[in-house]
């Protein structure tokens, strides 16, 4: 057996990393990668614990131990647990717990609705969420006419912009200039957090990168608002770098003019073992089936997200009479909220299909969402502008068939393989309900075939779209931003 103990390893950007720590090898002569080792570093007042990464190798010298230092990762995003709306939410939480697995250091800055602590550690990364007021009825005295015609949204916008102003303030001044935190990268989340990043470019020499998981043209359609479009193309042309979700939304970008030399993409992801078909028990899936009067011999459609045009449910809610003709005892399930609630309801009654719709408007717990994908027999996003669509992956690793909206900037068409030995579903129209309509049947008509479809698309999530892979490929992406000069490896041979 074989150890080796080191002290005072200086690492790079100004950081001194003090510890004692052994490393054990029970190898006989290969290289052993050891867990990660916690290293205490006292910063003023405040402990921060610091990870590297350490790799044993046993030669005829003695053990060369090699010292990976970590990243340390500003992370700007408006929403975040436990406090979360949509996707992006999701999308943090879990990016960032693999950053901290993976042994980096993450900050987060995000918007406090007022209830949540100003500083805490979440689940191992450190949160920062300043306190904002109400200034809204001071805007409109200074502000262009496209946020006037905001009505009451501004106060989104005051909130938006408070959040902004106060994070990246805090973060220049309070950490990195009073308590002397040495950051690496910043990352920061679609428009939402563009005014902190351009701020933070101002003031010191990070690499800044911009995530664009949407774009205003691509929300609305083309007729968004004038200075949210602003301050995207802002944050694009000062951003170090810019990482999308999809192929098809980088595409989009390009054609707006955006640079493509700046732009990665990497996909999101899931966690496969969270979305495991097998951890729902059959009678919690027989009471969601039972809860939406889904009859025994009877078919259970699922729709889950934001009730809002670009999402194509009044469409799906077009498609409905077709598929209840061919299967009537059919039902429709929609989870979510969103503006169009109630066109929804009136769209259905006028219809006659509205005993074949359920509608539960509220934003899903992610247990009860587990128990409604393994309740269904297939799941439908016709997304019309989509640029990836994280709740098809969640479907996927829950082993159902999926139909998706693949026309236009939609993400979901590199996830889904419509056709071959790994067809795992369908794409459809997203604006066309007869399209949507065939789609659905499709599946219904063999459910032999639908079950290895579903099989198809849990393996897919397992090779292609876990967080694990999604962080790895946006660090490198970070790493290389990086000043040369500067190292990530520090070796120390002791007999």
């Amino acid at each position: 057996m074989c150890t080796g103990i080191f002290s005072h390893i200086h690492g790079r950007g100004g950081r001194s990393l003090v510890y004692r720590s052994t490393a054990v090898c029970k190898c006989p002569s290969s290289t052993r990668f050891a867990p990660n080792m916690a290293i205490a570093v006292k910063r003023k007042a405040l402990l921060v614990i610091e990870y590297v990464k350490f790799t044993i190798v046993k030669s005829a010298a003695g053990l060369d131990v090699e010292l990976v230092y970590n990243m340390r990762i500003g992370f700007f995003v408006w929403e975040y647990p436990p406090s979360l709306v949509g996707g992006l939410g999701v999308y943090a939480e879990y990016i960032t717990r693999e950053y901290i697995e993976l042994g980096h250091d993450v900050t987060v800055f995000t918007l406090n609705p007022g209830n949540l602590n100003t500083r805490e550690v979440y689940k191992g990364v450190e949160v920062h969420r300043p306190l904002i007021a109400d200034a809204s009825n001071v805007f409109p005295v200074f502000v262009t006419e496209d946020l006037r015609r905001w009505g009451t949204n501004i106060k989104f916008f005051n909130d938006i912009f408070l959040y902004n102003i106060l994070s990246s303030t805090k973060f220049v001044n309070g950490l990195i200039g009073k308590e002397e935190y040495k950051f690496d990268v910043v990352c920061v989340h679609d428009w939402l957090s563009s005014i902190a990043g351009s701020i933070i470019k101002n003031e010191v020499r990070i690499p800044v990168v911009f995530h664009v998981h949407s774009t205003e043209w691509g929300r609305s359609g083309g007729a968004g608002s004038e200075v949210v479009s602003h301050l995207e193309s802002q944050m694009a042309e000062r951003a170090d770098h810019i990482i999308t979700v999809s192929e098809a939304m980088r595409e989009d970008l390009v054609r707006h003019g955006w640079q493509a030399s700046k732009i990665s993409v990497v996909w999101n992801g899931v966690d496969p073992e969270k979305y495991e078909p097998s951890t729902v028990k059959p009678e919690d899936v027989q009471a969601v089936r039972e809860r939406h009067h889904v009859p025994k011999d009877g078919n259970m459609i699922l729709f889950i997200g934001r009730l809002t045009w670009v999402k194509g449910v009044r469409n799906l809610i077009q498609a409905m009479p077709s598929i209840i003709h061919d299967y009537p005892k059919t039902k429709l399930v929609i989870l979510g909220k969103g503006e169009e609630q109630k066109d929804i309801l009136e769209l259905a009654n006028r219809l006659g299909v509205g005993e074949n719709v359920q509608c539960n408007f509220e934003f899903v717990p992610e247990p009860e969402r587990i128990a409604h994908y393994a309740a269904a027999d297939v799941c439908v996003f016709p997304s019309t502008y989509e640029p990836f669509g994280i709740v098809s992956l969640e479907a996927m690793s829950m082993a159902k068939p999926v139909v998706v909206g693949a026309n236009g900037v939609v993400g979901f068409k590199e996830q889904v393989v419509s056709s071959g030995p790994d067809q795992n579903g369908l794409h459809i129209n997203g604006n066309d309900p007869t399209d949507i309509a065939w789609g659905l049947k499709e599946v219904l008509k063999d459910s032999e075939r639908a079950k290895k479809w579903g099989e198809n698309g849990r393996k897919r999530v397992q090779q292609y779209f876990t967080w694990r892979k999604a962080a790895e490929q946006t660090l490198s992406v970070y790493e290389s931003l990086l000043p040369k000069q500067e190292t990530h490896k520090v070796k120390k041979t002791v007999s």
